[in-house]
């Protein structure tokens, strides 16, 4: 008699938990349908959905055997948000990249936010090798289109300071968007696209004032077709370094970090408000092309946020289509962070996929092959 009151007791306790994940996983999922320009408190929790689904698929498990009865509270959750599960995770496990393997009437393409082009080494000779060593990596891929962000370039300091040389021989065709003067204006940082194919229109959008980061996009040439490619980089958190110290610090539980955190937190918000702002600022935008259209670059937030969904829309995420796993792309923070993508319209197959590690930047490097119907 005690040892079933103490069972009941137990369920009784663990179903509490197993209704506010619910709950919470719900919330995290109305969330993607919210513009964090207005509820810029909801874009936290879909930094949340990896977990929450893992938890959620655990706690159906723990029930289909303690109390099957219990399970239809987590599998009901799952099946709510089918939506948002289906962009965290792929599952096409056996897919390979093949770099010598590309269908005909197909175009490769590589996006990466290579983080000013010098690496991540503090050391200067270091620095001047890495900008090759990243060259060398996109080269070898043998892509036809490449969208950088965060490329740095300066057509005054010389020649290792001149980045597009390093590209300008075998892609003929580029535009550069210099956003940010650096080095008292020695250096230009912005968003740049090179082609194999010829360019026969380009542009920057602006996002509203007061919103930084790169939206360009060129028309290209390619066989009989004129193809639009976006790439885009949307708000970033603006993380300083002894942010990163202190997210460090708040994972171990300092007894000193609720001031770091308000201050963290702040960052975040605004970050999600403004690419709320972006995210429409682009959905309008490529809409409105008449064009087959990419959409590639670093939306600096995950699958399940607002951004994604609004800027993705029907387009094939290529991640999804020829990968497996969660993607992860951003090195820091958290291992679940896929913040970069690949998005082409109906008028393509994606053929093949691949994330490039090379460590030589904060963020990994995609590849993709795209077919043209």
């Amino acid at each position: 008699m005690p040892f079933k009151f103490l069972r009941r007791l137990t369920r009784s306790i663990l179903l509490v938990p197993t209704i506010l994940l619910a709950l919470l996983f719900i919330a995290s999922c109305i969330a993607s349908e919210l513009n964090p320009k207005s509820w810029s408190f909801v874009g936290f929790l879909g930094l949340l959905l990896p977990y929450l689904i893992l938890l959620l698929v655990f706690a159906f498990i723990f029930w289909l055997l303690a109390k099957p009865s219990f399970s239809f509270i987590p599998l009901l959750a799952l099946m709510i948000g089918w939506r948002q599960i289906s962009v965290v995770f792929s599952y096409h496990v056996f897919n390979s990249f093949h770099t010598g393997e590309k269908a005909a009437n197909s175009i490769r393409i590589v996006s990466w936010n290579v983080g000013s082009m010098y690496g991540l080494s503090d050391n200067k000779n270091n620095k001047k090798h890495d900008r090759k060593e990243i060259a060398n990596t996109i080269l070898g891929l043998q892509p036809d289109i490449i969208c950088l962000q965060e490329f740095s370039n300066s057509e005054t300091q010389g020649k290792e300071a001149d980045n597009i040389a390093l590209f300008s021989k075998d892609y003929p065709h580029h535009f550069y968007s210099k956003d940010l003067n650096k080095r008292n204006g020695y250096y230009q940082s912005g968003s740049i696209i090179f082609s194999k194919f010829p360019m026969i229109d380009s542009a920057k959008i602006n996002y509203p004032k007061g919103i930084s980061e790169s939206f360009i996009y060129a028309d290209i040439l390619f066989n009989k077709d004129t193809l639009r490619v976006f790439n885009v980089h949307l708000q970033s958190y603006k993380f300083s370094q002894q942010d990163y110290e202190d997210i460090a610090a708040i994972k171990q539980q300092s007894d000193s970090t609720i001031k770091a955190s308000i201050s963290i937190m702040n960052k975040m918000q605004l970050a999600y408000a403004r690419r709320g702002i972006q995210a429409d600022e682009i959905r309008t935008y490529s809409d409105s092309t008449k064009f087959k259209s990419i959409i590639c670059g670093d939306f600096n937030d995950v699958p399940g946020s607002y951004a994604y969904f609004k800027i993705r829309g029907n387009r094939q995420d290529a991640f999804l289509k020829k990968s497996w796993g969660v993607g992860r792309t951003y090195y820091s923070i958290a291992p679940t962070l896929r913040i970069d993508y690949i998005l082409s319209d109906k008028n393509f197959s994606v053929n093949q996929f691949d994330i490039v590690d090379e460590d030589l930047s904060d963020h990994l490097m995609l590849v993709s092959d795209v077919q043209l119907h």
